[in-house]
């Protein structure tokens, strides 16, 4: 038996790649994908290289899954492919404490997120 399997979300032109449990904030993520947004693959690989930011590595390990997942499952050319999408979610947050003066604690949150990217092939210039 089993479940009938889901219709494909993406466009036929386009793939992804999902990174899961960064440990890293959303709001500190998501200025990453802001900066790759709308770019075309190989540029956005080259600005996370350069990157100074630690979560660069882990985001351009993504951006090299979507375009290999591009390329190998849905056959698209790597040259004219872009970041369509890249957005960030939030996801669990491991919470600690600190002790403090006079039997208190000072609450530590370390938030950890997901990058989902998206890359498309470019259209043909007629």
């Amino acid at each position: 038996m089993g479940k009938s399997s889901a219709p494909r979300r993406l466009a036929d032109t386009e793939a992804q790649a999902v990174a899961r449990f960064l440990r890293v904030s959303p709001q500190k993520l998501n200025l990453l994908a802001a900066s790759i947004r709308g770019k075309s693959a190989q540029s956005a690989m080259n600005e996370l290289a350069f990157s100074k930011r630690r979560i660069a590595h882990d985001v351009r390990k993504a951006l090299q899954s979507a375009v290999a997942n591009a390329e190998n499952n849905h056959q698209l050319d790597v040259d004219r492919l872009y970041v369509k999408e890249a957005y960030v979610g939030k996801t669990m947050t491991l919470k600690r404490f600190r002790a403090r003066a006079r039997g208190r604690v000072g609450k530590i949150v370390k938030p950890f997120s997901r990058i989902t990217i998206v890359v498309r092939e470019r259209e043909e210039a007629a």
